[in-house]
């Protein structure tokens, strides 16, 4: 059983503790999500890409709920988002960590010489384990045959396990965890990313 598309055609804070403990799979390997962030987008959230409005990079997250939005962030990583709410909000979930719970050695494989629990720990790690890149830009994963799928917990998640609060490197106001308390992650689970605040860039003369 895959997730419908009107799973994701909610509010992306709504949709974001739900994905908590689902699964995603693509290329032979299956990701519990431990950890995501949501983006409510175009002129609610200063930490989306979105928020100044429609660009070539972002044009996914403005279309269908049900869609991955992928960018290169810092010019080394893929990091992927499932686009949430309505046709033009802009909202999205990052998918920021998990852990691989089958296609163990071909995870091995993808992210050879470092350890398991790491293997997912943070979004670029875990698209890497994946095997999702700039390709899957736009990728429905509601679509019957879809390359990348996501299905429920297979155990429900307790909601007393549920965290929540600032997103991890988001500058400004984006940043303020009691304006936009949008990381969510489960406790005590060890491929759960570690909390960094943003630091600004030093200007060069």
């Amino acid at each position: 059983m895959t997730l419908p598309r009107s799973f994701f055609a909610r509010p992306a804070p709504v949709v974001a503790p739900e994905l908590l403990g689902c699964l995603v799979t693509h290329a032979g390997v299956t990701v519990r999500l431990t950890e995501v962030e949501a983006y409510t987008g175009e002129g609610t959230d200063p930490g989306s890409h979105a928020f100044r409005g429609r660009t070539p990079r972002t044009e996914v997250m403005f279309g269908e709920a049900g869609h991955l939005y992928v960018y290169f962030s810092y010019g080394m990583h893929w990091c992927a988002n499932v686009v949430c709410g309505d046709e033009g909000e802009a909202q999205a979930v990052l998918l920021r960590a998990g852990e691989v719970v089958a296609g163990h050695d071909v995870a091995a494989l993808r992210r050879a010489r470092v350890r398991e629990r790491d293997w997912a720990r943070g979004p670029a790690r875990l698209t890497s384990t994946l095997g999702v890149d700039r390709s899957h830009d736009g990728a429905d994963v509601c679509a019957p045959g879809a390359a990348v799928t996501f299905a429920p917990p297979v155990e429900p998640v307790r909601p007393d396990a549920v965290r929540t609060g600032p997103r991890v490197g988001v500058s400004g106001p984006g940043g303020d965890g009691t304006a936009y308390p949008f990381r969510f992650w489960l406790d005590a689970e060890p491929t759960v990313s570690a909390y960094r605040p943003a630091v600004a860039r030093r200007r060069t003369s």
